[in-house]
């Protein structure tokens, strides 16, 4: 898919900070090219499934270009070890629980849809229904 998904997590409604240091210990073992200057990784599975990731400071990642089963894997490890959620623009807030939608701004809880999704497949499905 070659649109941009972003990694965010919430308290009390607002922004708060990712774990970027886990986040480079989950990206690590599959980051075959990187810019640092960016905060660009390209990461790739076993499998040759790749995706864009940027690290755009400590309250968003941003994927794009990405798919394949591995990858998906690789998205719902990074939402489960951060306590991120998933936004698509102009679809749906992907949560792990039902409970992490009071963590979410008005504006994505009230005016997007919201579903719950915990492994790769349901976040490739929940995506893809966007």
């Amino acid at each position: 898919m070659s649109f941009d998904i972003f990694v965010c997590r919430f308290e009390n409604g607002e922004p708060a900070s990712l774990d970027m240091s886990a986040a480079h210990e989950i990206l690590a073992p599959h980051v075959v090219a990187r810019d640092p200057e960016i905060g660009f990784l390209q990461v790739s599975t076993a499998e040759g499934e790749e995706a864009g990731v940027y690290l755009n400071g400590p309250t968003g990642i941003t994927l794009n270009r990405f798919g394949g089963d591995g990858i998906m894997e690789l998205l719902a490890d990074l939402l489960r070890r951060l306590d991120a959620v998933l936004v698509v623009p102009g679809g749906s807030t992907i949560i792990r629980r039902d409970e992490d939608r009071a963590l979410l701004p008005a504006a994505l809880k009230d005016e997007w849809p919201v579903v719950v999704a915990r492994s790769g497949a349901e976040i490739d499905r929940a995506i893809r229904a966007s």
